[in-house]
């Protein structure tokens, strides 16, 4: 049985692609420090609905604390690693932005050396769609230069990617990582635009549309992008034997055994029009605040996932309003909640 070591599954991704593994018959170890960033309530919750299988196992601790988290690594002893425990929220970063220096600099860095140290056969790395930042050129490609973040949060994402290409060539350690686009589904966090949304529309609250409707985002199924890491687990990069080896469009790294892939639905979904989702879902007709775009957001997001279905034969696919659907009955379920 496959031994998985899963950062970040209390968390809202974690916790999918750790049910998704446990499916599939891996045997998974869960780190989470449990923050009090949103609801540690929910966390929990769902950390019991993953202990329900035998095969999972957990420690609650911190990254930063890497005595802690190698000697967890190393009793569990995981042929691969997939590091998705991070602060996460790009407005909140406007805020505190030393959580992230904390957790995403210093928290992944204790990851890789654990990684090095035991020379685990894939890691595997969450980094996000925003380190494209200000790029204006659409859909984003994994081989686009990518230096102009616009927050904090981004800016330790895309050194998460450095660092690790660093490693994956000096100690041929081959890494994934992968860049997600607006993940939402059932379980999903409650500082997230539809969590956000449907709460205040079934309270009669309004709702912040930031620049006034006019942004765009790529949203990826929370389903599909388990799947999708699930399958990229299985495609462990190589070390080219020289430039000329790498196919065109592949983000391959010349010196290195690393890669990075998009995860979207490769859909530009304006965001009255996943409002309208969510209202047509509830029976409710949001009230809208329209507002000015924040400081750190861009526009619109779109991934090319022609990468990610090269080397898995898949790329997410579920309509927004199939998605949209099912976190409201998730919601009313968890909540509740009725219309």
């Amino acid at each position: 049985m496959r031994r998985v070591l899963v950062t970040g599954t209390a968390g809202f991704i974690g916790f999918h692609l750790a049910r998704r593994l446990l499916e599939d018959g891996f045997r998974v170890h869960g780190y989470d420090g449990m923050t009090d960033y949103y609801d540690v309530a929910l966390k929990r919750r769902r950390h019991q609905m993953l202990h329900q299988t035998p095969n999972f196992t957990a420690t609650e601790a911190m990254l930063e604390d890497d005595e802690t988290l190698w000697s967890v690594s190393e009793g569990f002893a995981p042929e691969v690693i997939v590091h998705l425990a991070a602060q996460a929220g790009v407005r909140y970063s406007l805020e505190n932005p030393r959580a992230y220096v904390d957790s995403n600099i210093v928290g992944t860095f204790n990851v890789m050396e654990a990684a090095r140290k035991l020379k685990v056969g894939h890691l595997l790395m969450a980094s996000t769609s925003s380190v494209y930042g200000a790029n204006e050129d659409m859909p984003f490609t994994e081989t686009q230069k990518a230096d102009t973040q616009l927050t904090i949060y981004a800016a330790t994402k895309k050194a998460n990617e450095a660092m690790a290409h660093s490693y994956a060539h000096l100690w041929d350690l081959p890494t994934t990582l992968f860049r997600f686009f607006t993940v939402y589904g059932p379980w999903g966090r409650p500082d997230m635009a539809l969590f956000r949304f449907t709460e205040a529309m079934l309270r009669g609250q309004p709702i912040d549309v930031y620049n006034h409707g006019e942004m765009y985002r790529d949203f990826t199924y929370v389903d599909d992008l388990a799947r999708a890491i699930r399958l990229l687990i299985d495609v462990v990069p190589e070390r080219p034997s020289s430039p000329e080896a790498i196919e065109d469009g592949d983000s391959l790294s010349p010196v290195a055994p690393f890669r990075i892939v998009n995860i979207g639905n490769s859909e530009k979904v304006r965001l009255l029009d996943f409002i309208e989702a969510i209202e047509a879902e509830l029976g409710i007709e949001a009230e809208k605040n329209f507002m000015e775009i924040q400081p750190g957001d861009v526009p619109a997001t779109w991934a090319d996932a022609s990468l990610l279905m090269r080397l898995t034969g898949y790329k997410p696919e579920t309509p927004v309003r199939q998605g949209v659907a099912k976190f409201v009955r998730w919601h009313r379920t968890m909540y509740g909640a009725m219309a």
